[in-house]
């Protein structure tokens, strides 16, 4: 006897939610890219700056490599879960200019600029994401929050560097 499988009748997985539930794996996606993205930057931007004062960041950067990658595990495995297709990389394309190394290797303010632009731009994506899921996807929702506060926590170390380079009128 075949075993007869059934969508939800409520919530996020039902049939009548897959117009809400394609748009938040577009939204999941655009997230999923941008946090690869950022771990292709602090890969670079941990590897190629130079100077006594550069190691700290480096530091930080190689720390959050790891962070952002399960970032984008957590997005990959919720748009899969939303019956999503999670792409491969013949559809990315990059976006973080800003992220790009500088034209000295001892520019650790350039990078500190950029680390603060991609967080900010992360923070502003998982907020639409939020507000969009709130009362419709409590489990996208609980998710985002969570990374939220992740990148929140990156965004105001990097900018506490950069107060420091300005107090001491290196930036």
């Amino acid at each position: 006897m075949a075993t007869q499988t059934r969508n939800s009748s409520q919530g996020i997985l039902s049939d009548d939610r897959s117009r809400q539930r394609e748009e938040i794996v577009a939204m999941l996606t655009r997230a999923y890219w941008m946090e690869l993205e950022t771990v292709i930057n602090y890969v670079t931007n941990s590897t190629n700056p130079d100077g006594v004062r550069a190691q700290e960041i480096i530091e930080s950067l190689q720390e959050d490599i790891q962070e952002e990658l399960g970032h984008a595990q957590q997005f990959a495995t919720r748009i899969k879960e939303l019956y999503g297709v999670v792409p491969s990389s013949v559809d990315f394309t990059p976006e973080q200019v800003y992220l790009a190394p500088p034209e000295h290797q001892t520019d650790i303010v350039h990078v500190i600029k950029g680390v603060i632009e991609a967080e900010t731009g992360a923070i502003e994506h998982y907020n639409r994401i939020i507000q969009y899921t709130e009362g419709v996807d409590p489990v996208t929702n609980d998710m985002v929050i969570a990374i939220l506060r992740d990148e929140e926590g990156h965004r105001r170390l990097f900018e506490g560097f950069l107060r420091e380079y300005e107090a001491e009128g290196r930036a």
